[in-house]
């Protein structure tokens, strides 16, 4: 099916990384087997991080190994440094993804290096990688330790990931304190230093502004949206950035515009029933 606009979906990793009861391996594998089955065609499914930080990422290979490859839907990993990245070929993941800030005190907090001191890690990954990698850019408009973040600073950290290698940027709402004013200048910004195919938007819901920003975003001609099943998610280095925007509501707004997104409608509730039924 031709699709106008691309669903990134972010539930089984992002979603899944910090909730506090750990999920059952079986139950990851059944939650990306859903999605993969929905007409979503990119789906983060593992991060290969330490599980001394991240614990309910520590079986990244076993559900890769579970899961139920699918013609045409690309299985993602994030990795954090070399090691991550020779798990995520020895996972076969379709594409793998760095995670940069374009904050000092995020990066700081989040992987314990300074902007530079990260970039210089993720550039031997970039190039050595046998698949595509994707930048993650977080605190794209604010930072729960630095304030405000300038345009400026997304731009500098968003050249060096697309110099080494990175395929796509995406911008990290991590906070969920964009707003339609805020998205735009950055955008504007962005949009006349990149073109548009190189970004894609990934924003949080904490104050009801993600369906709004992802409306700027398309009249700037963004075609990717990163989006968790159920709305799971947050980040565990920013207090109080929980909740995702909801793949079932972006789908719906896309679609509302007259946008293809290729998505069932019928296989996604299914697969944010059981998401939600993870939670209790």
């Amino acid at each position: 099916m031709e699709v106008d606009v691309t669903i990134f979906e972010m539930g089984p990793r992002d979603g899944l990384q910090n909730e506090s009861n750990f999920i059952n391996t079986l139950d990851k594998i059944k939650l990306v087997n859903l999605l993969s089955t929905s007409g979503i065609r990119k789906i983060e499914t593992a991060s290969f991080v330490s599980s001394k930080w991240v614990p309910q990422m520590a079986d990244g290979e076993e559900v890769m190994a579970g899961i139920q490859r699918k013609s045409g839907v690309s299985f993602t990993a994030l990795t954090p440094n070399e090691t991550g990245l020779e798990r995520a070929i020895k996972a076969k993941a379709d594409e793998i993804a760095v995670f940069g800030s374009a904050s000092e005190g995020f990066s700081k907090a989040n992987i314990n290096k300074t902007i530079m001191e990260s970039l210089q890690t993720f550039r031997p990954i970039v190039e050595a990688a046998p698949m595509p990698v994707r930048g993650y850019i977080s605190c794209i408009t604010d930072c729960p330790y630095d304030g405000p973040t300038n345009p400026a600073e997304v731009i500098k950290v968003a050249e060096e990931l697309l110099d080494m290698g990175c395929y796509e940027i995406s911008l990290g709402d991590t906070l969920g304190s964009a707003n339609p004013d805020s998205t735009e200048k950055l955008l504007s910004a962005l949009l006349s230093e990149f073109e548009m195919k190189d970004l894609a938007v990934h924003f949080h819901d904490t104050q009801g502004k993600a369906i709004e920003n992802i409306g700027i975003s398309l009249d700037f001609g963004i075609s990717t949206f990163d989006s968790s099943i159920a709305g799971l998610g947050g980040c565990p280095y920013a207090p109080g950035a929980k909740g995702n925007v909801s793949t079932e509501t972006v789908v719906e707004f896309l679609e509302s515009k007259g946008l293809r997104t290729g998505v069932k409608r019928e296989k996604i509730k299914e697969a944010a029933e059981f998401a939600r039924s993870l939670r209790r």
